[in-house]
């Protein structure tokens, strides 16, 4: 389970992240809405542990450290953090995230038989810009997944791709209901789909507390994008950045 109480950001001049509780499990898909974009993504960040929150607890599974959060998560699709360069084609994409997994996981595979072997043949000879808001979310959800450590997904605004919900809110149910493989998800959005009667929860929601999160942390980032840079500081024996599932 990740359990988040009162997990607060601080900005140069006002909160990142103001203070925000939510809890989900493995087989749950829970929405997060944010009017603002930086507040989205910084609750991604913070969530997947690449943000280390001024206050308040993060744990998963009852850990509270950030190396267990990060280990179990992954960060998909972040505006200015993660998300693919348009200019890619989907073959060097999915080229460049398979070599971020241990090659224990991903075996020899190249991104020609991965994209045969997960059934993206159709979008194969595209570029990046090209897919379709559908095909995208499935497309990178199924890469982070490529790495079986994962159990925690979370997608910063999977909406802005698409005003229809059902182009990235079908592939976010089928991830978390998956009976081989519950994931606890979490999508962060600009507003509940129509309807939407799953769990849910808003930025913003608690009160603040003094106690830190997390043990053995990095400083706070003061824009989300700086957590790459302090991603890449981590000294506790991680093979690759995390940050770019």
């Amino acid at each position: 389970m990740l359990d988040a109480r009162a997990l607060q950001v601080n900005g140069r001049r006002t909160d990142l992240l103001p203070p925000t509780s939510l809890r989900v499990s493995p087989g749950e898909l829970l929405l997060v809405r944010g009017e603002n974009q930086d507040d989205r993504t910084a609750l991604a960040l913070t969530l997947s542990g690449r943000m280390k929150p001024s206050s308040g607890q993060l744990s998963w599974n009852g850990s509270t450290r950030l190396k267990a959060v990060r280990k179990a998560s992954a960060l998909v699709d972040s505006p200015r953090i993660n998300e693919p360069e348009q200019h890619l084609s989907v073959t060097d994409l999915v080229t460049e995230d398979l070599a971020m997994v241990p090659r224990r996981y991903r075996g020899a595979l190249l991104a020609r038989p991965w994209l045969k072997l997960n059934a993206f043949e159709d979008v194969e000879k595209l570029w990046v810009d090209q897919l379709t808001a559908e095909r995208r979310v499935e497309l990178l959800t199924q890469l982070a997944l490529a790495d079986p450590s994962v159990d925690l997904l979370v997608l910063d605004s999977p909406d802005r791709h698409s005003a229809d919900p059902a182009a990235w809110l079908r592939r976010c149910e089928e991830l978390a209901y998956d009976a081989g493989r519950p994931l606890a998800v979490v999508a962060t959005v600009a507003a509940l789909p129509e309807g939407w009667e799953g769990p849910s929860a808003v930025i913003g929601n608690s009160a603040p507390v003094e106690e830190e999160a997390v043990d053995d942390q990095e400083p706070a980032a003061e824009d989300p994008a700086a957590a790459l840079d302090t991603e890449a500081l981590d000294t506790e024996g991680l093979e690759t950045m995390e940050v770019e599932k």
